[in-house]
């Protein structure tokens, strides 16, 4: 009898004890492991690997959210192009749960050339920026490739209550004023797009006016909808296009050319 109720009292210690270690990882926890700061490392080696060039061409992937088999594939398909390096529409995540990101960050380091991620408005589900923060880097953010400089922007106001600036005109207007010597043309990322739900509608059109002061705007690049999508949105000859998600198995690659011309693809993979 001793010996039985000693048995079922090592039982109720182990369950409680494997019960706490499950509590011990909660999924919004920004525990993170591996990488931190890709962006910031991963801009110097697209500055320094493009530097003098007079043309370049670059991959674009948008909304990989919980896709990671189709994101693998397409990772494995950009490594076969000839491109100088990758950029993210936004919406790494579904839950803004830290593992998301690490998961994504994971894969897409094997990419033969460097990338940077813009957030999206899941991103920033939970505690989803403070994350993103720490495994990539800031929301707001911009470099230089060749001669093309690209101003990649935080547009989800939806999901800040206007409780900060969104998108960030102080962010847009010191880039302006600090342009760099060798820019000649400029290209703006984000996840969202003007006149979408959620942008801050409300300052669309000074967002416009912003975007067509800089040199030589090529064209603006969002995610978001899921389909491909181009468009003129502010009738002032700029064009946004929309990458489709990945599970549409499909990306875009843009050739920037030394003529101010510049074409696109729609890859399927």
């Amino acid at each position: 009898m001793g010996r039985n109720l000693l048995l079922s009292l090592t039982f109720i210690c182990a369950t409680f004890l494997c019960s706490c270690e499950m509590l011990e990882y909660h999924p919004y926890d920004v525990d993170i492991s591996g990488e931190r700061g890709v962006t910031y490392k991963n801009i110097d080696l697209i500055e320094t690997a493009t530097a003098g060039h007079t043309s370049i061409r670059f991959a674009m992937i948008s909304d990989t959210q919980g896709y990671y088999d189709e994101t693998l594939d397409a990772v494995m398909d950009i490594n076969r192009q000839n491109v100088d390096f990758v950029v993210h529409g936004g919406d790494l995540s579904d839950y803004g749960m830290a593992r998301e990101f690490m998961n994504q960050r994971d894969i897409f380091n094997k990419l033969t050339v460097p990338y940077v991620c813009v957030i999206g408005n899941h991103d920033c589900l939970a505690t989803g920026r403070e994350s993103y923060e720490a495994v990539f880097g800031p929301l707001n953010f911009a470099f230089t490739a060749g001669d093309v400089r690209f101003l990649c922007l935080n547009t989800n106001a939806l999901e800040y209550d206007y409780s900060e600036p969104v998108p960030d005109f102080g962010f847009m207007e010191r880039e302006l004023k600090n342009m760099p010597a060798m820019v000649k043309k400029t290209i703006f990322l984000m996840h969202v797009k003007p006149y979408e739900l959620v942008f801050n509608n409300n300052v669309a059109q000074a967002f416009e006016a912003y975007i067509t002061e800089f040199p030589g705007v090529q064209f603006c690049l969002y995610g978001h909808e899921h389909k491909f999508q181009a468009d003129d949105l502010f009738g002032d000859g700029v064009i946004y296009y929309q990458c489709p998600n990945i599970a549409k198995r499909q990306y875009l690659i843009f050739t920037i050319n030394d003529d101010d011309t510049y074409r696109y693809e729609i890859k399927s993979f």
